[in-house]
């Protein structure tokens, strides 16, 4: 079995370096690995280019950054047309300890023919679990639930949005920092949904999965890394409102339900947007004043 491999890069070549030599340590499966890099500095797309090179990848690269969803489909288009039953989505900062990881998610996806997404146990460095995700709730009131976490703190192992990790089945919603897509039902909704440049890509894939009849699942024995830092993303108050922005267009689009119900959740996430970004704009005057 051939499998392609989608790595998205973004001035993440030493990341990008660090995944391939691992995915080059698969055993079981043969994978053609697809770097597409998404207008990175121009010292950063060389390098994923000569890495490409070095390593026997193949290399696109993005006339444009047009976002997460766009650039993936860059390679996804290219896995289409070269006949791939199965990608992987990766992103650069995914490591993957066991050599069998990518035979075992397709041996998953095979046995399971309604199977349209399959994602396994993701950890962080901390060891917090980041699959599976539960499913987006529909009713307004989700829209105020961040007063909840200003107001308290939870105490649990894993965040509210996790669910049970521990056991195998069939699942509402997954990361996207790893997840194997069945190429057919890939090209019947079209690729991923462009209109979004970054954020809630996972809310949307799950709602597209169920419109068209299929499900995602969880492989809870197999494992892989995700060396995400949060300290490294930029501008805090820009990648929030970017968040919010597709969130909106998440509730319009895919979670719809009634005009009032979507005019209730949009003053839930302005109000959530207003609030963080005045918090975040004070915690920067404070820090400007103790230097």
């Amino acid at each position: 079995m051939k499998v392609a491999v989608i790595i998205l890069n973004y001035n993440s070549s030493a990341d990008c370096c660090k995944c391939v030599v691992d995915l080059k340590r698969q055993e079981g499966v043969e994978l053609e690995i697809i770097i597409v890099d998404n207008r990175s500095r121009e010292d950063d797309a060389l390098a994923v280019k000569s890495l490409a090179a070095e390593q026997g990848c193949t290399f696109i690269a993005a006339k444009e950054n047009r976002g997460y969803n766009a650039g993936n489909n860059i390679g996804l288009r290219y896995a289409a047309e070269k006949g791939y039953v199965y990608a992987l989505i990766a992103n650069p900062d995914m490591e993957f300890p066991q050599r069998d990881y990518v035979m075992r998610l397709v041996e998953e996806m095979q046995a399971r023919k309604e199977v349209a997404v399959a994602a396994t146990d993701i950890t962080s460095p901390d060891l917090s679990h980041q699959n599976p995700m539960m499913p987006d709730p529909k009713g307004w009131q989700s829209s105020f639930n961040w007063v909840k976490v200003i107001l308290k703190r939870s105490s649990k192992e894993t965040p509210d949005f996790i669910g049970d990790y521990k056991a195998s089945h069939v699942c509402k919603k997954v990361s996207g920092c790893c997840l194997m897509v069945r190429m057919d039902f890939i090209k019947r909704i079209g690729f991923f949904d462009e209109q979004v440049f970054l954020y809630c890509e996972e809310a949307i894939l799950s709602k597209q999965v169920e419109q068209a009849g299929l499900k995602m699942y969880y492989v809870a024995n197999l494992q892989a890394v995700h060396r995400h830092i949060k300290s490294q993303k930029g501008n805090a108050r820009k990648r929030f409102k970017a968040w919010i922005s597709s969130r909106l267009y998440f509730e319009r689009h895919y979670n719809y339900q009634s005009f009032w119900n979507h005019c209730m959740k949009t003053i839930g996430w302005k109000s959530y947007l207003a609030v963080f970004c005045t918090g975040d704009y004070v915690r920067s005057i404070m820090q400007r004043n103790k230097q």
